[in-house]
């Protein structure tokens, strides 16, 4: 690895080290003023999307006046938007979601981040995050069934946290971080372990077609739900919990990670960053253990409800 900047993950001090300015750091949260608690999802309506509030309580998503919830992002009052759309309602019970942010500029994943997962695999915490990427055609929605490719017979879970950037962040200290964070979402990433090890690179295993859930919603950070340094994750494969960690098991939390990337690359809204998947994959169970045609899928993230994938195998075309 070339050399990097003298800051390392984790100091408060990351910016400064770097000789930016607080122009240069600060996000453009502030201009949005004051932000609400929201939960936003995007819906399939027929042959359309749009991103709607949810209304928990209410058992009712309302229509936003945004195609989906990535295009509602993309406008810079998009908390006024949200917090005030007055559109048609639908019944929670009878949704169609689909995946959170459709199209993202960019999906990021962490490697490696979680203490347990490392135990797991007889490895130590690493000096930098491991960083890899996903394009947009592997999400897939909430309740979308995942397909299981024929080619692939090692398809692993991976519960993750999900961070959906709201502002624009250029080279963000960790202090200042958070403010670009809109909020928070659910995702899996599935992943078809006999590929990701082909080779040291891990993309070719991690960006399958429609394998990744991402949802349902995203819970802004304004939620008292919300704390980054205490959430609970857990994957149920058929009612069996097969992992169950705390963001508090972390190496690198969601500050240091958005820091750190952002030093590299222009986190924009509607970016996703996925921060790695703690302890309990079916990888390094002995025997290890993989998906099945059949299997329910269930990712869940206390505060941020929940995506129930059903498990199909590809079949041979007739």
């Amino acid at each position: 690895m070339a050399a990097g900047p003298r800051h390392r993950p984790g100091s408060h001090r990351a910016g400064r080290a770097m000789g930016l300015s607080r122009r240069q750091l600060s996000p453009c949260r502030a201009q949005a003023g004051s932000v609400s608690a929201v939960k936003l999802a995007t819906l399939r309506l027929g042959t359309r999307t749009t991103a709607a509030r949810i209304e928990e309580d209410a058992g009712e998503a309302v229509e936003v006046s945004a195609a989906d919830v990535g295009a509602l992002l993309a406008q810079a009052d998009w908390p006024h938007i949200a917090a005030g759309a007055a559109g048609t309602r639908h019944s929670l019970a009878e949704v169609d979601y689909a995946p959170l942010v459709p199209k993202p500029g960019k999906v990021i994943c962490v490697g490696q981040n979680y203490r347990a997962h490392l135990a797991e695999q007889g490895l130590e915490p690493p000096s930098w995050p491991t960083l890899f990427a996903k394009f947009s055609s592997a999400l897939t929605g909430a309740r979308d069934e995942i397909l299981l490719p024929m080619v692939s017979d090692a398809v692993d879970w991976e519960v993750e946290l999900a961070v959906v950037i709201g502002w624009p962040a250029h080279r963000v200290s960790e202090r200042d971080a958070l403010a670009a964070v809109a909020g928070y979402a659910v995702l899996n990433d599935v992943s078809m372990r006999d590929w990701q090890y082909r080779t040291t690179q891990y993309l070719q295993g991690k960006t399958f077609d429609r394998a990744t859930p991402f949802g349902p919603w995203l819970v802004t950070r304004e939620d008292p739900s919300i704390n980054e340094k205490a959430m609970e994750l857990y994957c149920e494969v058929d009612g069996e919990i097969v992992q169950q960690g705390n963001t508090d098991d972390l190496v690198f939390g969601v500050e240091a990670v958005i820091s750190y990337i952002s030093q590299a690359m222009t986190l924009r809204p509607g970016d996703v960053v996925a921060t790695g998947t703690p302890g309990g994959v079916g990888q390094w169970r002995k025997p290890p253990r993989y998906l099945q045609d059949g299997n329910v899928l269930v990712t869940r993230i206390a505060g941020l409800g929940e995506c129930r994938n059903l498990c199909r195998r590809e079949r041979e075309p007739v």
